[in-house]
């Protein structure tokens, strides 16, 4: 299998299984110097971690990292960093009744008919347990770009089936374990997960990113847009189906005159483009919203082929997520912070000594 790398010079590499002994990943590029430590990686990962609440996967793993390489002293020698999660709750026999059966909207059949072999133990190398890597990765790219540039990056559940969160406060996101901007809708969404998971059924989400302080200049115009790889980004993660910068998919609507950012020299009156123009970073917020699709794994019965080809149903039994998206915001944190690390190491290697002719423009919207 191919395709287990992505970036140029923030390179990340993830490899492992859902039911193997462990995942694992490699960080090529990120600079010398970086104070770095395991618990760094820990926080983010206890952020996604199975077994969090009642409304996930009840598999219970510490996700506990180990650093293996790429640092000295405590501080980061611009080599290889190297990490391994150990998988410690692992329950393949939940899939044994499965095995020889494809189930609808997930990577079985597909890993089948590619590679003509597939490991059924909780999906294999399709499982969302890999996300682990992306995270560990996304945790070292966060912290550099927060001490080297002053870019924080931030998500939250932006909606959960069809109920649409409000962003009321970035506080309210890391108290509760729906990462919702709103703690009044809360008991809502406790009341509808009960519901969802004791029918058996699952249902998609939504998450909004959002990277603060983004210098101007990032990204390049043709091939290698910032926003591009962003979507790119996102899109490799599972589950997600749908994609949008600033406006996106709103953009329909507006007219010309909505639509564009118009500049004065105090600010930007909008961000339609959601920080980036012409695959460049303005010097906004970069904006993001990503759609997951509700969980393929359930317990209502579904109509499918065997190995064989023949007609059957499937019921998904063992421990699965109800919906994929409410473990989700640390992820695409994860993977927005990689691509932006990639874009400002790209951008230092061709332009850091350009000096813009014109002053910056203000990045905050004005009224």
């Amino acid at each position: 299998m191919s395709g287990n790398s992505f970036g140029l010079l923030y390179c990340v590499t993830s490899f492992g299984e859902s039911h193997g002994p462990a995942y694992g990943g490699v960080v090529d590029g990120c600079p010398p110097g970086l104070a770095l430590s395991a618990a760094d990686l820990q926080r983010e990962l206890d952020r996604r971690k199975p077994g969090s609440s009642r409304h996930v996967t009840q598999r219970r793993e510490t996700d506990t990292v180990e650093i293996l390489s790429g640092l000295y002293e405590g501080r980061t020698t611009g080599t290889a960093i190297g990490f391994l999660i150990r998988n410690e709750d692992q329950r393949s026999k939940d899939y044994s009744a499965i095995a020889e059966k494809f189930r609808p909207g997930h990577a079985d059949y597909t890993y089948w008919q590619k590679y003509g072999i597939r490991d059924a133990r909780g999906g294999g190398r399709a499982s969302a347990r890999e996300t682990v890597v992306r995270v560990a990765a996304g945790a070292i790219a966060k912290k550099w770009l927060k001490e080297r540039y002053g870019v924080v990056i931030r998500g939250y559940l932006a909606q959960l089936g069809s109920t649409r969160l409000k962003f009321e406060s970035w506080d309210e996101v890391e108290r509760n374990p729906f990462f919702s901007p709103d703690a009044a809708v809360v008991p809502q969404l406790e009341k509808f997960m009960d519901q969802l998971r004791e029918s058996g059924d699952s249902c998609g989400a939504r998450v909004n990113v959002v990277a603060s302080g983004v210098p101007v200049g990032w990204g390049e115009p043709v091939y290698g847009r910032l926003d591009a790889d962003i979507a790119g980004a996102m899109m490799s993660i599972n589950a997600v189906k749908g994609v949008e910068i600033g406006a996106g998919f709103g953009a329909i609507e507006q007219k010309g005159s909505e639509h564009g950012d118009e500049m004065t020299p105090q600010g930007f009156v909008s961000n339609n483009n959601g920080g980036v123009l012409g695959g460049i970073s303005s010097g906004q917020d970069v904006t993001v919203s990503i759609a997951l699709k509700p969980t393929s794994s359930i317990r209502i019965a579904r109509r499918t082929i065997d190995v064989r080809g023949n007609p059957t149903q499937v019921e998904t039994t063992g421990r699965h997520d109800p919906c994929v998206g409410i473990r989700a915001t640390p992820i695409a944190e994860a993977m927005l912070a990689c691509v932006l690390a990639d874009h400002a190491l790209r951008h230092r290697a061709q332009c850091a000594d350009v000096t813009p002719p014109t002053k910056v423009v203000n990045p905050k919207k004005i009224n």
